[in-house]
């Protein structure tokens, strides 16, 4: 048995008035980099800054107010941190300033569907990218949910963007591909998604997934009321979830609450690298 890898831990911090989870919380740019200080503090090793609420039932924001909460937070950042960046933007020419600006990664949920622009911007640059499976904005992709067979076609939907990525320009060797649990997938689909993830290994590439604080995770906890499930209870389901996840080949998770997530990899680790040693 290999020694235990860990995957890489990417915090978020998003700089929205209205994400489903921490909207609001960092819009002021001090505060938004005293809460990197604390996510980097405990294990994170790429910072996510997004800008645009994704959260079921969003509406879209303009390039320009997006780009008015990003840019001046992600200057920072590289001013005063020595960490990998990634912003989290649908918008090429978002993306285009980013990587000026010194994005290390541009993590688009939509998977280069909802901006045909974003796959050029992205080729030109020395840029990783993370590649979502997505169906529609978040207006209506609940409406979006059918499946016949969900990890197969989630395989089949990234593969068919990841080839007009690369025929675009941008190399393999610098694509992330995400499952993009909770985005046109219920309740019940992204279980089955998160128990078939390794399929999504036929497509050889690295795989970031995002399950922290979501919908299908607080259902688990309270079928009845969901939405009253704090945050601290959502981030140890993460954490638990994550931890399940290990067996797979997880190049890197993404989450609000970078200590409790890093606390189930460390006990992952113990117990790998025991069985290693037998």
């Amino acid at each position: 048995m290999k020694t235990f890898a860990r995957p890489l831990v990417m915090g978020v911090i998003n700089i929205t008035p209205d994400s489903f989870s921490d909207g609001g919380e960092f819009l002021d740019a001090d505060y938004a980099l005293a809460q990197a200080r604390l996510l980097m503090s405990q294990g994170a090793q790429i910072l996510d800054i997004g800008g645009e609420s994704t959260r079921p039932g969003a509406i879209r924001i303009s390039p320009d107010i997006e780009q008015q909460r990003i840019l001046p937070v992600l200057r920072l950042f590289k001013e005063k941190l020595n960490i990998l960046i990634s912003v989290d933007t649908m918008n090429s020419e978002t993306a285009k300033l980013a990587i000026a600006a010194g994005a290390d990664f541009i993590n688009d949920v939509s998977g280069g569907l909802a901006d045909p622009e974003m796959f050029r911007a992205v080729a030109k640059s020395d840029a990783r990218y993370v590649l979502s499976h997505w169906r529609g904005n978040s207006s209506v992709m609940d409406q979006m949910g059918q499946y016949q067979n969900i990890a197969k076609e989630v395989v089949s939907e990234l593969a068919e963007q990841v080839a007009i990525a690369v025929a675009a320009g941008i190399s393999r060797e610098r694509i992330i591909v995400d499952p993009g649990l909770g985005f046109a997938k219920d309740i019940k689909q992204n279980w089955e998604l998160v128990s078939r993830l390794d399929e999504l290994e036929a497509l050889d590439l690295p795989i970031l997934v995002g399950a922290s604080r979501k919908r299908f995770l607080a259902n688990a906890l309270d079928e009845t009321d969901p939405a009253a499930v704090s945050n601290p209870r959502r981030d140890v389901a993460t954490a638990v979830l994550t931890a399940l996840l290990l067996q797979r080949k997880l190049w890197g998770v993404r989450v609000h609450n970078v200590e409790t997530t890093m606390d189930a990899i460390k006990v992952v680790e113990a117990l790998r690298n025991s069985e290693v040693q037998k």
